[in-house]
């Protein structure tokens, strides 16, 4: 009989691979190790969703003075300081790296601060020399922005590094239209930086609801965001002397007073871009957010036979499996849905099939979700476009101006909008354009997965007076389909 060190070997300490780790060491009472590369916690924790909803929060603060005003306040407009927010963030995430390392230690996991690669289907490497053999072993990576192929895309900068800049910049151009693109427009516009974002593509936020699209990206112009759709960058370089000074110099005067300096990359100074539409200029900083990738390179999993997509990632079965029987993989390194509680879930799911012997599926359906953007964009099921292509549907819709902002004299509209099967009266899917979306989403989340019909919508008595109440107050279809 082949004695390994551990029953499971997971690689990769972000949200997924912690949980799947704990949970078959703590519940399952396998004998787990767990290597970690980099810091604890993952995209989510470090770079991606806790940091960058922080930064929300603190971006939202700049229309609060002009609200409050509004409402009798005697509030004077403030200045924000990157470096001490910084400063917080940091000892946050330090506390919650510190967290999932105890919850780690707790449950009894091994864990190594060090890259593992795999040997074989039963062992991996790791950077320190030593190799460990394992029953079963968890691949749980995660992925990593990139940055496009082209000449002059080392003078801009990815995600990752927005959040280790020493000053914000003065002006920024953000290239690409996905929730990371928009998420960060909207945030970094709240700072005060002048953002000009670019996207290749007819609307922002491709594959989401087309009329929230549409509300986004007007909300978004409104804010001051300069947004550009159809447009590309032609040609970038670094910015020589003169016209890096004459940006300066034309840089809005509320830009000027938030970054006291350029933030460029690696020292180098800003940045002269090209467009498509025939515009140059000159920015402090180039972000791309046009993408990420699963961190599969030099792994070794292709002379293990691990089927790999074209993207990188590691192709599995319904229970998280590779061609390789005893290697599994989870979260973002699989790229089926990029997001950390479906990652948590696939975890779970492994433990239960693995170490449990309870043969169970991930459930992708129906997966509730959050752009948080200003306002956000709260989402379940299925957009308008891609239900009309599957069955004859109804709409019921309703945008308007809520009343916090309305009062204050702010443009912002919301919009709530049910999506349902004429055939059964399902609600296929519920789209919140709104302040707090993401939290309204969770609970309409529970509905929609549950198979509820409009009429149980219809038959829920409203909260009065919130804006949400507009989701079990519409009673006619704006059209059908």
């Amino acid at each position: 009989m082949t004695t390994f060190d551990y029953d499971l070997f997971v690689i990769g300490g972000g949200s997924g691979g912690v949980r799947a780790a704990r949970v078959a060491a703590g519940e399952a009472g396998a004998k787990v190790g767990l290597a970690e590369m980099d810091r604890y916690g993952g995209t989510c924790v470090i770079r991606g969703c806790v940091p960058k909803k922080l930064m929300v929060f603190a971006s939202e603060f700049a229309h609060m003075p002009s609200e409050a005003r509004a409402y009798g306040w005697d509030i004077a407009d403030g200045a924000f300081d990157w470096k001490t927010f910084c400063g917080h963030l940091n000892t946050e995430l330090d506390r919650l790296e510190g967290i999932y390392r105890s919850l780690l230690k707790n449950s009894g996991v091994e864990t190594y601060d060090a890259r593992a690669t795999l040997v074989d289907p039963h062992t991996v490497k790791l950077s320190t020399g030593e190799t460990r053999t394992a029953k079963h072993i968890l691949i749980a990576t995660g992925g990593h922005p990139v940055r496009p192929d082209m000449d002059g895309a080392e003078c801009g900068i990815v995600s990752d590094d927005l959040f280790h800049l020493p000053e914000l910049p003065k002006s920024i151009l953000i290239v690409g239209g996905g929730y990371i693109a928009c998420e960060f427009a909207c945030i970094l516009s709240g700072l005060g930086v002048e953002v000009t974002q670019y996207y290749r593509g007819a609307q922002i936020l491709r594959g989401f609801d087309e009329e929230a699209r549409g509300l986004i990206a007007e909300s978004m112009r409104e804010r001051g965001i300069d947004l550009h759709t159809g447009t590309n960058i032609v040609e970038m370089r670094r910015a020589t002397g003169d016209e890096a000074t004459d940006a300066q110099m034309s840089a809005p005067v509320e830009a000027r007073q938030i970054g006291a300096k350029p933030a460029p990359d690696s020292g180098e100074g800003p940045v002269w871009v090209k467009a498509t539409n025939g515009q140059t200029r000159v920015y402090d900083q180039v972000l791309f957010a046009t993408g990420r990738r699963p961190n599969t390179a030099e792994m070794g999993l292709g002379a293990l036979g691990i089927e790999l997509g074209r993207g990188g990632q590691i192709v599995v079965d319904e229970y998280s499996q590779t061609k390789v029987p005893s290697i599994y993989a989870i979260g973002d390194v699989t790229d089926r849905v990029n997001l950390t509680p479906v990652a948590i879930r696939e975890g779970m799911a492994f433990v239960e099939t693995v170490f449990r012997g309870n043969p169970t599926p991930v459930d992708h359906a129906l997966i509730p979700s959050a752009v948080f953007t200003q306002p956000e964009l709260g989402t379940v099921g299925l957009t308008e476009e891609a239900a009309r292509d599957r069955e004859e549907i109804e709409v019921y819709c309703t945008s308007f101006r809520p009343m916090k902002t309305a009062f204050a004299g702010r443009p912002d509209r919301v919009l709530m909008k049910l999506i349902v099967s004429k055939a059964n009266r399902t609600v296929l899917g519920c789209h919140i354009v709104a302040p707090g979306a993401g939290e309204m989403i969770q609970l309409a989340g529970i509905a929609v997965k549950m198979g509820a019909t409009k009429e149980d919508f219809d038959r829920t008595v409203a909260v009065h007076p919130t804006m949400s109440e507009e989701i079990v107050t519409m009673r006619n279809p704006v059209r059908t389909a």
